[in-house]
């Protein structure tokens, strides 16, 4: 082989080994997402970080899926056809770990439930949850938190009323104003309109129940098998994820971005966020009031037992 044939096919082996490792450099994993509540602030994190490019600096595409609350995340996590569940109940979540089921926790999503609101119809007689005895009172799914806030509420108002799992706030509202259902359950921007145009009256907030005022409420999960197959991809995501909050207090983009996915007004979109979401409501790395949670989950009957040191170690699983 003489000297130019050799240094050619150096070269070529050259080019092509840019160009392999240019594909590999550009090249996106890519996660499940089950989100509950398509719509509310804390769960248009994905959604909006992915609009913003925010995940693609992080390697990751992002398919998501969005379910009618936190029991149906749950079991999408659990069965392994999502990667990642956001909005997920803490009871329900140390409920189904203690039970043996391969869900892990990668952080808090909310501390807190200061966006959650129950209301009635303006014409309801209903004035306070005093009222709400022997009625029907909605929550989304099974072991969400708006369905231990439900069991609190009666806990804390001392009424035996009627829970009834109504899925999102839409089907909660058509159920609301058709009158199958006496107190329904949102979390802005749904509501905020029919509550501007008095067609209905909030008579509580999740905040009444003080038990929850300082609890994280709602977790990120993953698959236990996800994240000992996918810890580097679940890492870059939770880097993206706390990226994206950021962006979302900082940059009035987001605020644009948020309000042309919903197809509400710019003012709706930051009353929504300056009105009920903190910044620290939402930081993945807040996690408080476990041992609150465990007692409310057992007197519930949503665990048995509190969980141990040793279980909480292995159930928790903050990714930086």
């Amino acid at each position: 082989m003489d000297g130019i044939s050799r240094r050619r096919i150096l070269a070529g082996i050259a080019v092509a080994s840019a160009v392999f490792a240019a594909g590999a450099a550009s090249a996106q994993d890519s996660l499940k997402l089950a989100v509950g509540q398509r719509g509310n602030w804390e769960n248009a994190i994905a959604e909006l970080g992915q609009k913003a490019g925010i995940f693609k600096k992080h390697g990751l595409v992002l398919d998501i899926l969005y379910t009618q609350g936190s029991g149906e995340t749950q079991q999408a996590v659990i069965s392994g056809s999502v990667d990642i569940g956001t909005g997920v109940g803490t009871g329900a979540v140390m409920s189904a770990f203690a039970k043996g089921a391969p869900v892990r926790a990668l952080g808090a999503q909310t501390t807190g439930s200061t966006d959650l609101f129950w209301y009635v119809r303006s014409d309801s007689p209903i004035k306070t949850m005093k009222d709400v005895e022997g009625r029907t009172i909605a929550y989304s799914t099974n072991g969400s938190s708006t369905n231990l806030v439900v069991l609190g509420f009666q806990r804390q108002f001392q009424i035996q009323a009627k829970p009834v799992a109504t899925g999102n706030p839409s089907s909660t509202f058509t159920q609301v104003m058709s009158g199958q259902i006496d107190v329904g359950w949102s979390s802005p921007p749904f509501g905020l309109d029919a509550l501007e145009q008095n067609r209905i009256r909030i008579i509580a907030h999740g905040s009444d129940v003080p038990s929850f005022r300082d609890q994280t409420v709602r977790l990120l999960i993953a698959n236990a098998a996800t994240l000992e197959r996918r810890r580097d991809a679940l890492t870059r995501f939770m880097r993206g994820y706390r990226e994206t909050l950021d962006w979302m207090y900082s940059d009035p983009a987001a605020i644009r971005t948020y309000a042309e996915w919903l197809g509400i007004p710019e003012a709706t979109a930051r009353r929504v966020r300056d009105e009920f979401y903190p910044r620290d409501m939402l930081n993945p790395d807040r996690i408080e009031g476990l041992d609150a949670v465990m007692t409310d989950a057992v007197s519930l009957k949503f665990l048995s037992a509190p969980l141990s040191k040793e279980q909480l170690g292995q159930l928790f699983h903050i990714l930086k």
